[in-house]
């Protein structure tokens, strides 16, 4: 039935009104079109597209894109699914790998992972890997594709705390097994940084909502509203039964800088401002120049923001080159393709005050000798986040110097027997198919952990 519906798709895709020549480029190569804040910026493969794009796989014996994601969602298996018309296998193969793989399709720096891998690059230009992903993922969503499937929930309980990525993955991995897993999360909805911290027309909600829902299926238990050390400590979960704890809270304290003005009304930082402007789902406003600090995706996601929701003007200052910011390339086009300016090799020395509120931004190049001025009514800072202190969680955890947890990062044990962590709070802050990597690693590491315990008692 499924086969069935898919080969009329593929007839309708056929049928459907031809694109202009520009537009149908626009898609072929990846290039982003501007929307509203609401609207994805990239347009999608259709049945059509993406088995024409998956038809110049050369197939390789020992594929090298396989071996470049971290995750282990296995390209070169989905793509040749997609090419010979197994859409249900493609979607299988990367669900079973990856239990973000609708957001990793959207997010995942490809350009320098499995598409710089990818053998095509030495004759023309790579497979477009994510968005084959995408499509895959997308005919999962479409058919209400049932993959995986949860043994009974009788083995041990196992707390999750934070629902980021790395919570999502390792509680994915351990509920398919017959675990009992609970995620605890402060906020009132999961997904962490995937939910409250990318631009929408980068991930778009629905994308975030389709892979908890299938952690969901799993058995999967969520508590919303609730800090643990605050509102639920760890020894409470332990009386409650649970046998084993995984922290993936995140980063989500924001890194600050000292310099004169960086109090004033107006100086808002990256986190928080983009999470108001997920939560308020496009309804709220920007409003005259914006200057978004930082080189990274969030600094572009800041900038893409404020342009889209209104922002008369927006310019991007950085301290390095643009050959050093570590945005990726796609990122940095697009918001350049949206009329934002960006300024290299100046660091910020002094926010201008007109009132209690932001009036410019004084900048010192890196040279040592020049010195910029510009007009601000918002300054944004995306200079990377910290750790809040994890030892209102735990407190006899073991920290780095800067903050995130010590552990061994691929296994994630902690210095406190039972207690396990991975993603952001562990590496400092990376992309998301490296917290997911780890965090189905670390959910391996748990279950030895409780069969080895059990066998002892």
């Amino acid at each position: 039935m499924i086969y069935s519906n898919i080969c009329n798709q593929i007839n309708m895709d056929r049928g459907e009104k031809r694109l202009s020549k520009v537009t149908a480029k626009n898609q072929l190569q990846g290039k982003e079109i501007k929307k509203g804040y609401l609207d994805e910026a990239v347009h999608g493969y259709n049945t059509r597209t993406a088995m024409e794009e998956a038809a110049r796989c050369v197939l390789c014996y020992d594929a090298p894109c396989s071996k470049g994601c971290p995750a282990d969602t296995k390209p070169a298996d989905f793509i040749r699914s997609i090419r010979f018309r197994n859409f249900k296998g493609a979607a299988a193969t990367i669900r079973e790998a990856n239990a973000l793989g609708g957001c990793c399709a959207k997010v995942c720096p490809y350009d320098r992972l499995c598409e710089e891998a990818c053998s095509r690059t030495g004759i023309d230009r790579p497979i477009q890997i994510g968005k084959l992903q995408a499509f895959a993922v997308d005919i999962e969503k479409k058919f209400n594709m049932k993959i995986l499937e949860a043994k009974e929930a009788t083995k041990e309980k196992v707390a999750c705390i934070g629902a980021g990525p790395a919570s999502l993955s390792c509680a994915s991995r351990l509920a398919r097994e017959g675990y009992q897993v609970t995620i605890f999360e402060s906020f009132d909805k999961p997904g962490g940084m995937l939910t409250y911290g990318i631009i929408l027309s980068r991930l778009p909600q629905d994308v975030v909502d389709f892979d908890i829902e299938k952690v969901k299926e799993l058995g999967v238990k969520f508590v919303f509203n609730t800090k643990v050390g605050q509102d639920v400590t760890i020894d409470d979960l332990k009386e409650q039964g649970y046998k084993a704890f995984f922290i993936g809270t995140g980063l989500w304290k924001p890194r600050k800088i000292d310099i004169p003005g960086a109090d004033l009304k107006g100086v808002r930082y990256a986190i928080e401002f983009l999470k108001e402007a997920r939560s308020s789902k496009g309804e709220m406003k920007v409003d005259g120049n914006v200057i978004v600090i930082g080189g990274g995706n969030v600094a572009m996601d800041c900038a893409a923001t404020a342009k889209l929701l209104g922002a008369e003007r927006v310019t991007i200052v950085y301290r390095r080159t643009i050959e050093e910011a570590p945005a990726d390339i796609a990122e940095i086009e697009y918001v350049q393709s949206l009329g934002i300016s960006i300024i290299t090799k100046y660091a910020p020395k002094e926010i201008l005050e007109d009132d209690g509120k932001v009036a410019g931004l004084i900048a010192a190049g890196t040279d040592d000798f020049s010195e910029l001025k510009l007009k601000a009514d918002m300054i944004v800072f995306a200079i990377g986040q910290e750790a809040e202190d994890m030892r209102k969680i735990v407190p006899a955890i073991e920290l780095n110097e800067n903050g995130t947890i010590s552990c061994d990062i691929a296994k994630g044990f902690t210095n406190i027997e039972g207690i396990f962590a991975a993603g952001d709070i562990v590496n400092g802050g990376k992309t998301v198919v490296e917290a997911v990597a780890q965090g189905k690693s670390v959910a391996e590491s748990i279950m030895k952990y409780l069969s080895q315990k059990e066998g002892v008692n």
